[in-house]
């Protein structure tokens, strides 16, 4: 007779270290949901606004030192908690970046959310790095093609509604208010922005307040360019203490960016033309955009020929544009999206010789070169059946549509430009719109 067969080896549970996250409960509901997956979950918590969104007290810990200690501290939490994985939003900010470092000399995976590279209703989850540090920026478009032969999914719809820009304004305002008035367990915490955190909470606030009358001065300059009659190119701006801006791009300010656009809207554009600066739906006055814009257009001579608005929707403006110009915004995905000309200046994702402009600045804006909108079309789906997560970080519905899909992708052994080619994706349901 044989004796009892020894239970089948199981792998050892997977444990997660969460550092910084997007304003609001989504890390704290991601954790949950892996802790119900069987994973164990730590999250590290660097002020009291990391403390505040995190409603797991028995698996929290306060980073309480400096910049200098951290490091060593990190090293000393992979060893202690024998952690798997850690879990990032973003990868550029210092205690990001130096962690992520150690993680993938240890072996340990990253695993990184930052905003859609088609946002407003995806979210970009990679690992290793995103933005310039993902592993898109080295894939060629002929790649992307043959990895789509494996699916044949049908690019997801977008939903109608998600993402409510109000919430993501009163997140950020709450967590600076814990930071500004509850730190006192966080001495030594120190932002990754120049800005103070009394700042930072004073520039949330009155962007909250003054959201209803900037909307309305959008709204008006906006149909004044549409029934302008004239034929214009669009700017995308960007935050000039956003990542994208300060670590994949050029320029050491909006500022230089601004001025060369100007300059070459001046040299190159037929007098008839106009040039429209779109600013980030987030811009909160803290670089002085407008003043630059309206002294360097002057200087020109050009200050009846340019428009500057307010934040909100691209896609009206976008609807009647000649062109497009920015240094790595994601809004250049919907300019690609319509096959509008776009020219970029930092590292972006989708900057691939099919789909922007080689030209100077003057040549771009007298008469601009057109995306291959078929290759870009196959970029896209490929996104979209990868890193692109339907979803948000802000909105209870944005949240639930998110954790629907990444809990598995994490859980998954392979990352999403591998899952694809290998087949071993987690099924999409094509989106249904929501009203």
């Amino acid at each position: 007779m044989t004796g009892p067969s020894s239970p089948p080896a199981t792998d050892p549970p997977r444990v997660f270290l969460f550092l910084q996250g997007p304003h609001g409960p989504f890390f704290h509901k991601l954790g949950a949901m892996l802790r119900r997956a069987g994973a164990e979950v730590w999250r590290v918590g660097f002020n009291a606004g990391d403390r505040a969104f995190w409603f797991h007290p028995q698996s929290y810990i306060p980073y309480q030192g400096t910049a200098d200690d951290w490091p060593a501290r990190f090293e000393g939490l992979l060893q202690d908690k024998r952690v798997t994985d850690i879990v990032l939003y973003g990868d550029t900010r210092p205690v990001h970046a130096r962690a992520a470092k150690i993680a993938k000399a240890r072996g340990v995976q990253v695993h990184v959310f930052e905003e859609g590279y088609m946002r407003p209703y995806w979210v970009s989850y990679e690992r290793g790095g995103a933005n310039g540090h993902s592993r898109l920026m080295h894939m060629q478009v002929a790649d992307m093609r043959g990895a789509l032969e494996q699916s044949d999914m049908e690019a997801p719809l977008p939903p109608g509604h998600w993402g409510d820009m109000r919430q993501h304004v009163f997140y950020g305002a709450l967590y600076h208010w814990f930071v500004m008035f509850r730190n006192a367990d966080y001495r030594s915490f120190r932002p990754h922005r120049a800005l103070t955190v009394a700042q930072e909470f004073r520039l949330y606030v009155k962007r909250l307040m003054l959201m209803p009358f900037h909307r309305a001065e959008r709204l008006i300059e906006t149909l004044r360019i549409r029934r302008g009659g004239f034929p214009y190119h669009l700017v995308l701006m960007q935050l000039e203490h956003d990542a994208s801006f300060r670590d994949h791009s050029p320029f050491n300010s909006m500022t230089e960016f601004l001025e060369l656009v100007l300059e070459g809207f001046a040299q190159g554009a037929p007098g008839h033309h106009h040039l429209v600066f779109k600013a980030h739906p987030l811009e909160d006055g803290r670089a002085p955009v407008l003043r630059t814009i309206r002294e360097a257009a002057r200087r020109f001579g050009i200050a009846d020929r340019v428009h500057f608005v307010r934040g909100g929707k691209l896609a009206q403006l976008l609807n009647d544009a000649r062109s497009a110009v920015t240094v790595n915004s994601t809004a250049g995905q919907q300019v690609l999206w319509r096959g509008i000309p776009l020219m970029v200046f930092g590292e972006a994702v989708y900057s691939k010789p099919e789909f922007v402009s080689d030209q100077t600045m003057p040549e771009f804006f007298a008469q601009p070169t057109r995306p291959d909108t078929r290759a870009y079309r196959d970029y896209r789906r490929y996104l979209l059946e990868t890193s692109q997560v339907p979803g948000g970080f802000y909105s209870s519905r944005g949240r639930r549509q998110l954790l629907r899909l990444v809990v598995d992708m994490m859980l998954s052994p392979d990352d999403p430009y591998d899952a694809l080619e290998r087949g071993t994706a987690a099924p999409r349901q094509q989106l249904r719109l929501v009203r």
